[in-house]
């Protein structure tokens, strides 16, 4: 029993380093043009990516997945809140600059 316990937690930890080697291979290879857009319509997912850490962070059965789970929620969290931190800076460089009285010839 204790060595098939060990193995769940070796299949568990193997999957959690392999997903985030994938993630990062996945991110790294967008090009810096289109990782802004990107991250503005994948926000929806990251929140259902955050949502599925805390069911996962709330079936834990043993201290390793409850770590586990734990990490990833907050990882997911940080995601989540970046992706929309970098989707409003990348709208406001779409905003025009405010014209000022002087511009616009009221001042006159």
């Amino acid at each position: 029993m204790a060595s098939e316990l060990m193995s769940n937690e070796i299949a568990l930890l193997a999957i959690f380093l392999l997903s985030v080697f994938v993630g990062f291979e996945v991110v790294s290879k967008v090009s810096t043009t289109l990782h802004t857009p990107l991250m503005s319509g994948a926000n929806a997912i990251h929140g259902v990516i955050l949502v599925g850490a805390i069911v996962v962070a709330d079936h834990a059965k043993t201290n390793l997945e409850l770590g586990l789970a734990l990490a990833a929620v907050i990882l997911a969290t940080i995601n989540m809140v970046g992706g929309f931190v970098v989707t409003d800076r990348m709208l406001q460089m779409f905003k025009g600059k405010p014209k000022s009285k002087k511009d616009s010839g009221e001042g006159k």
